[in-house]
């Protein structure tokens, strides 16, 4: 089955690969030269997820085509649940991912949050569109907390500072596929595959 991942971000499109498996045919943006990313100006991760998976499916070259988009990030408690939305742009419009972890620790530092107090999840919605029209949003979320520095080479974004409840490692410091196992990006991608198969079965939309 073909799905169009509305992204240009390498890592999402890997991980969505790996989880749903041969059965999918994961394409991304790149492989569509018209094809664009519509901004995220939703208030939620839903509204986000959405905007970018109807916009994608409007596209001329995507007509009849499934299309998949996600809004994902960190939500620390003691932040009032920032970064929330703004995760991959906390630290700035043109951040890096070292850049947005350190303004995370540096607010959390500034506040003299303790350990104990540091409490986060990871939080996930992917949406599914075909011609402008909204199919079905599927969330998952992981909580955790955000240690004191970064661990581990693994992962992106914040996975070096979170560390999943019940777990040692942070996200960073796993193997990518027991990652994206208990991820919230993984849980939603799983969910999404057994919607897919449950509605279209084996056929090629």
């Amino acid at each position: 089955m073909d799905l169009l991942l509305a992204t240009r971000n390498p890592h999402k499109v890997r991980e969505f690969r790996e989880l749903l498996g041969a059965e999918f045919n994961v394409l991304d943006l790149p492989s569509f030269s018209e094809a664009t990313i519509a901004k995220e100006t939703g208030r939620t991760f839903e509204e986000n997820a959405i905007l970018k998976a109807v916009n994608a499916s409007q596209h001329r070259q995507l007509r009849n085509r499934l299309v998949i988009a996600d809004d994902s990030g960190l939500e620390v408690d003691a932040l009032s649940r920032a970064p929330g939305i703004f995760s991959a742009r906390y630290a700035g419009e043109s951040a890096s991912d070292k850049d947005n972890v350190a303004k995370l620790l540096h607010e959390l530092r500034v506040r003299n949050v303790p350990a104990e107090k540091r409490s986060a999840r990871f939080r996930c919605v992917i949406a599914l569109a075909r011609d402008g029209n909204v199919l079905g949003t599927f969330e998952r979320a992981v909580e955790g907390k955000i240690v004191d520095s970064p661990r581990g080479s693994g992962g992106f974004g914040y996975d070096p500072v979170f560390q999943p409840i019940g777990f040692e490692e942070t996200f960073a410091e796993m193997a990518s596929d027991f990652k994206n196992k208990i991820s919230h990006r993984g849980k939603a991608i799983v969910a999404l595959g057994q919607a897919l198969r449950d509605s279209f079965g084996s056929r090629n939309d």
